[in-house]
């Protein structure tokens, strides 16, 4: 069974920084991409960003210059680095990992619970 945890959302205030985490446990063979995603109340999932397993990132227009994300192989494990963070910001933030099962059919596309993050002064 493979889980995803995030940590790190919380309330900071508008043009402050978070770093939000996400650790893959469990047993599997690799992972490719690792992405973040988010969803405002009354809103759709979106995307924020996604990053290869060799470190390629692309980013949604409304993030870039002021979010970063990366990973950590060793560690199964992607980050999201926030600055700047406008109210509009403010969502549950979702890890996204696309998993390379060791027995045929036991990979696939996984999530983890979802973390708040709230930008108000």
């Amino acid at each position: 069974q493979v889980q995803l945890v995030e940590s790190g959302g919380g309330l900071v205030q508008p043009g402050g920084s978070l770093r939000l985490s996400c650790a893959a446990s469990g047993s599997f063979f690799d992972i490719n991409a690792m992405a973040w995603y988010r969803q405002a109340p009354g809103k759709e999932r979106e995307l924020v960003a996604r990053i290869s397993r060799g470190g390629s990132a692309n980013y949604a227009d409304s993030m870039k210059g002021r979010f970063t994300i990366s990973r950590d192989n060793a560690k199964n494990t992607v980050y999201l680095q926030m600055n700047s963070l406008k109210p509009e910001d403010t969502a549950v933030y979702y890890c996204n990992a696309n998993i390379i099962g060791i027995k045929a059919g036991t990979g696939g596309n996984f999530w983890g619970q979802g973390t708040q993050v709230t930008v108000s002064s």
